[in-house]
């Protein structure tokens, strides 16, 4: 399954990543490489217990695209 993340530079420095899809996973980082790993293990863990508890996996629903503007 591929889910997506949202990744977003943090004022103070460091990186936070959600899952649009998977409400409870949120994590953050100090690096890219860090923040990506991190969501990742969070994103495998919810899926983890939600298969030990017998819950149904949600399935992935946000699309991404991009959309090109002119800068004023």
């Amino acid at each position: 399954m591929q889910y997506v993340v949202i990744i977003e530079e943090t004022e103070g420095g460091g990186y936070s990543a959600y899952v649009p899809d998977l409400p409870v996973c949120f994590t953050v980082g100090d690096t890219l490489d860090e923040v990506k790993a991190n969501i990742k293990s969070a994103i495998e863990l919810y899926l983890e217990e939600a298969r030990e508890t017998g819950m149904v996996l949600p399935m992935p629903k946000t699309m991404t695209t991009l959309i090109e503007v002119r800068a004023a």
